[in-house]
């Protein structure tokens, strides 16, 4: 009888693969005006990602700041696996995901 229970713990350790690979998908932004996005995923997960950090240290994303009206444009790709601005300025779900300030 050992053999279901091998079946079972078998598709107990692909979940876990599976959930640890998947990447996160955003239901819902807000862009405020202090260069934060308020961000909601897909598992209810909610963050706060400052986007000034990237703008201080990559190049592309000082556009953000120089290019009158970019900001308001961010949008969520098809995927909804990336907040874009442009074809030179885009953050992935994972990144705001993990570097982001949870809220409550």
């Amino acid at each position: 009888m050992a053999y279901p229970i091998f079946i079972f713990n078998f598709f107990v350790v692909l979940h876990y693969i599976y959930q640890a690979v998947m990447i996160p998908r955003i239901k819902s932004f807000e862009i405020c005006d202090d260069w934060k996005l308020w961000v909601t995923f897909d598992d209810g997960f909610r963050v706060c990602y400052d986007v000034k950090d990237d703008i201080d240290t990559i190049e592309d994303f000082k556009s953000l700041i120089t290019e009158i009206g970019l900001w308001p444009m961010a949008q969520l790709d098809a995927s909804r696996t990336c907040i874009t601005w442009n074809e030179r300025i885009d953050l992935p779900s994972d990144t705001i995901y993990e570097y982001g300030v949870p809220l409550s």
